[in-house]
């Protein structure tokens, strides 16, 4: 299967360094360009609205992102280092197509959602620093594409030296700020207590979360750290996954830094002097050097705003070409790629300012880090699902108390955001002029939602303890052999799926052949990520079923009978006979299930298609209920 940005795939070596700290150093990158997500302007939105009407009360807020963002970039890393699979990958190798379009097309609107905030970021910085009209600053932020593309071709390390210059502009920028904002040390501390003072506030602290933990940044972070070459060996990853949770922290702390640092500029500057109303980026800017009385406070926050912009945009960019190759399977230029994100998110910018003016600027940051936090599950429900699962982690599955700690944030997200949806919905209906049409469009789909985000969390339960039933040892089947008796048989082919059907058929085989045939058993796996990869995928079905193919070889030799095995990947009715015409078979048995109806006249369609396409002999034995 191709590589997740293959471009970069495994090009930063990490095991030739003469120290520690070198090695350390080595693996540091990843994080710091999944941070600048955590401070792009969209943050800045939330984070002066919040501070500007309920001062340093939803600082709590930033802490409890922080954390959260902590754990789900660890796990996202995570599962990037050991399976080699990026989010995108793991869940087109899991979920079949339909659901991952869905998951695909809802990635897509977080990260058009993700690059609107950060066109409109951009366009202000420009717009506050060099007194450039913002639709004109919005057409400029096109021009960003050659630059990602001139970084990308200098190779991942100058580009993670790139963004963490730009991080670092950002953090200095607000150190001053503060020396500057004089906040009072003993209510940033309160802030830090848990509160939510009214409905509004529960929206901005919504909007936080969605601007804090960001779901294009798990595709992104299980991405980036394929790029370290290490020793793939058991020590040589739990050493990638120390160093990169090393990273993961130092980088969002700095992040966390940014993110309080706008909210206290905001809760010192404007809610202090009763100044509530301050939601909009450029006011912030304007009030700014009056009530600091330095005109560096304004210069700087430009300065930072527009670093903040460049930096994530950037990201933004890679996350977009991660989610389409790693759910479609399509490589597309980079440029046409950035082209088509920056329309998608310029187009309706450009029309929201023309109508509304530029004032709306503020409310349209904060509805588009909502519609990121809405997405929010359907990231982080299946990440959780994949890092849980100790075949597809090979052994380095998270641990019992990660699990739970990591669904009850899951929980918190998902169900602030039922609350939300459905204080919108409510909302609508009751000032709409025609809720007849509210409820015949926007409920049914969001009860939709409601049920792919279900089918999501419960659908791995069910398919691995259906899994677990029907692909049962093989030292429960019952054979019954008599070697009595003459055979003709010398090298049968069984197909096996490992049910019970698969005791009528090893039974029937060896009635042909006897104890000196050869026997070839042969399994084909069925799932979306084996008929894309072929022989490459080692999702988790492909590994039980290979498991489970060796245990039917090694209890059939141990009775006696000389066996092998091929174990194919795709549509079987295609798989079979590719597997009998390459070789020299006598007959192939296949055993069934009793079928009545509807089920026989497929179950026969598909076994007239197989009889054409194979020119031996076939045997259906049918396991009666």
């Amino acid at each position: 299967m191709s590589k997740s940005l293959e471009e970069v795939h495994q090009s930063v070596h990490t095991q030739d360094k003469s120290t520690i700290f070198r090695r350390i150093i080595a693996f540091f990158g990843p994080a710091y360009l999944v941070s600048v997500g955590y401070m792009d302007p969209g943050n800045w939105a939330t984070d002066i609205a919040g501070g500007s009407q309920f001062g340093y009360s939803l600082l709590w807020v930033l802490l409890m992102s922080n954390l959260m963002a902590l754990l789900l970039q660890s796990l996202s890393a995570r599962l990037g280092i050991v399976t080699q699979r990026d989010l995108a990958q793991a869940s087109r190798e899991t979920y079949s197509r339909p659901i991952n379009y869905i998951l695909y097309f809802l990635a897509e609107i977080a990260i058009a959602a993700c690059d609107l905030a950060e066109v409109l970021g951009m366009a202000i910085g420009i717009n506050l620093l060099f007194n450039i009209p913002l639709i004109e600053g919005v057409l400029i932020t096109v021009l960003d594409t050659f630059l990602l593309l001139f970084l990308i071709n200098k190779g991942i390390r100058k580009m993670e030296a790139f963004i963490i210059v730009l991080v670092a502009i950002i953090g200095f920028s607000f150190v001053f700020e503060m020396i500057f904002a004089q906040p009072e040390l003993d209510k940033v501390f309160y802030g830090l207590v848990p509160s939510i003072p009214n409905e509004t506030a529960l929206y901005i602290a919504i909007g936080i979360i969605g601007a804090t933990v960001m779901p294009h940044n798990l595709y992104l972070h299980s991405s980036l750290v394929q790029t370290r070459n290490f020793d793939r060996t058991p020590k040589g990853i739990k050493q990638a996954l120390k160093y990169n949770f090393l990273d993961s922290t130092i980088a969002l702390n700095l992040a966390f830094f940014v993110n309080a640092a706008i909210l206290i500029l905001a809760a010192a500057t404007f809610y202090r002097n009763g100044m509530f109303e301050v939601a909009e980026i450029q006011d912030a800017h304007r009030f700014l050097q009056p009530l600091l009385g330095t005109k560096w406070a304004p210069i700087l926050f430009a300065v930072a705003l527009i670093a903040a912009g460049q930096s994530s945009t950037v990201t933004g960019t890679l996350a977009g070409q991660i989610v389409m190759e790693g759910y479609l399977n399509l490589r597309i230029q980079p440029w046409v790629r950035r082209i088509l994100t920056r329309l998608i998110a310029i187009v309706p910018a450009v029309i929201v300012i023309l109508i509304y003016g530029e004032s709306v600027t503020g409310k349209l940051l904060i509805l588009s880090q909502v519609i990121l936090s809405l997405q929010l599950g359907f990231a982080i429900i299946p990440l959780i699902h994949f890092v849980s699962d100790k075949v597809k982690m090979k052994g380095f599955h998270i641990s019992r108390t990660t699990q739970i700690t990591a669904w009850i944030i899951a929980t918190i997200i998902v169900s602030l955001n039922a609350k939300l949806v459905y204080n919108e919905i409510n909302g609508w209906l009751e000032t709409s002029e025609n809720p007849i049409l509210l409820w015949l469009t926007v409920v049914p789909l969001a009860l939709f939602f409601l049920g792919l985000l279900l089918y999501i969390i419960f659908n791995p339960f069910i398919a691995k303890a259906k899994h677990d039933i029907e692909n049962h040892s093989p030292h429960h089947l019952k054979l019954q052999f008599s070697k009595s008796g003459s055979y003709d048989k010398k090298n049968i082919a069984v197909s096996v799926d490992f049910s019970t059907a698969d005791e009528v058929a090893l039974n029937s085989a060896f009635e042909l052949g006897g104890m000196d045939a050869e026997y070839t058993l042969i399994h084909v796996v069925e799932t979306v990520g084996a008929m894309v990869y072929g022989e490459d995928i080692d999702d988790h079905e492909t590994l039980i079923d290979r498991r489970l193919l060796k245990e039917y070889e090694e209890m059939l030799s141990q009775k006696g009978f000389r066996v092998k095995t091929e174990l194919g990947f795709g549509e079987p009715i295609k798989i079979i006979p590719e597997i009998i015409n390459a070789e020299n078979f006598d007959t192939l048995v296949m055993g069934t299930h009793g079928h009545t109806g509807l089920k026989d006249l497929i179950f026969g369609t598909t076994v007239d298609k197989l009889r054409h396409k194979i020119s031996i002999p076939l045997l259906i034995v049918k396991k009666e209920k």
